[in-house]
């Protein structure tokens, strides 16, 4: 898969004020095991200083460790899989991914094995998952529809489709 994250682009942390040349956004129950660990490799690979959440603690909320390595990254790589929207978690790092989006930052969407229309039109695992969080979340339904909307902007992005070992632009 080639991303044009270094084309003209230096990634020297000495010369910039960022902490990640790229933040990546996955479920890990999906693809941290497989294409995601993969990625990384490879942009370490490259030379490309990568966050990945391997270290952090696990909860309900997202940390503030995490959103400062989003905030302090000039890239984010959203993997969409499956599963991604079941995660409050994630859906927590995907608001706050596109907020900084409004901030300059590029912003590059991967549907691993799942259609951009499929998220955009919250159809699937993806209707079933907002479902689940409106019952969980019904004294903050702010929250979900802000997840929804989050969703529907980052689908709408253009991207790559991963499907079966085929990568396309989308």
């Amino acid at each position: 898969m080639a991303f044009p994250i270094n084309q003209g682009v230096s990634f020297s942390s000495s010369t910039c004020w960022w902490d990640y040349d790229v933040f990546l956004s996955f479920r890990g129950e999906d693809t941290r095991n497989g294409f995601t660990s993969h990625l990384y490799r490879a942009l370490c690979d490259e030379g490309i200083n990568t966050f990945i959440d391997n270290d952090l603690r696990r909860g309900e909320e997202i940390s503030l460790e995490l959103l400062k390595a989003i905030k302090s990254s000039r890239i984010s790589i959203i993997i969409f899989s499956q599963n991604y929207a079941f995660s409050a978690w994630c859906l927590d790092e995907l608001v706050e991914i596109l907020n900084c989006k409004q901030n300059g930052q590029l912003v590059l969407p991967v549907f691993y094995k799942v259609d951009p229309s499929e998220i955009r039109q919250q159809k699937g695992n993806f209707k079933v998952a907002l479902d689940k969080h409106e019952n969980k979340f019904k004294n903050d339904i702010e929250k979900v529809q802000r997840w929804r909307t989050t969703l529907n902007d980052a689908a709408s992005l253009s991207g790559w489709h991963y499907e079966d070992g085929y990568v396309s632009n989308n």
